[in-house]
């Protein structure tokens, strides 16, 4: 069975599950932010998944790009595997806008997060999974 986590359960809002990976959004309402975490256990690296789930993490990592290209028009989509906080393997994709509060310089430690009010991170989620449920 898939653990996700503990850290990424605590820090964003599921969306959906795709053949792979599961999509989760960031709470953070300064950036439109998904991150995809195969649902496999103990991976920290892209080279740990099979070739075939390589494939399939880099087809729903362009699917998400699509997602957040359509969603939110940023001028620049970051997509990223860091993992020096949380070993668990994840890809962030983060839409980023020259008005954003961290421009140019990275979203991570530059600024305090700001969590979504309930009833925004609801309708965020429910647009992105019904992005998904149309594309995907």
């Amino acid at each position: 069975m898939f653990s996700l986590d503990s850290r990424l359960h605590n820090d964003t809002f599921f969306v959906c599950d795709l053949s792979l990976c599961r999509v989760l959004l960031m709470n953070d309402r300064q950036f439109p932010w998904l991150i995809l975490v195969p649902m496999k256990n103990d991976i920290a690296e892209i080279i740990d998944l099979t070739e075939k789930e390589q494939i399939t993490l880099l087809k729903e990592s362009a699917l998400a790009s699509k997602a957040m290209m359509s969603l939110f028009s940023p001028l620049k989509l970051n997509v990223a595997a860091l993992g020096n906080v949380v070993r668990q393997l994840h890809v962030h994709h983060v839409a980023r806008f020259d008005t954003d509060c961290a421009w140019p310089k990275p979203v991570w430690g530059n600024q305090p997060t700001v969590a979504y009010e309930t009833s925004d991170a609801q309708a965020r989620v429910a647009s992105i999974r019904e992005w998904f449920e149309q594309n995907a």
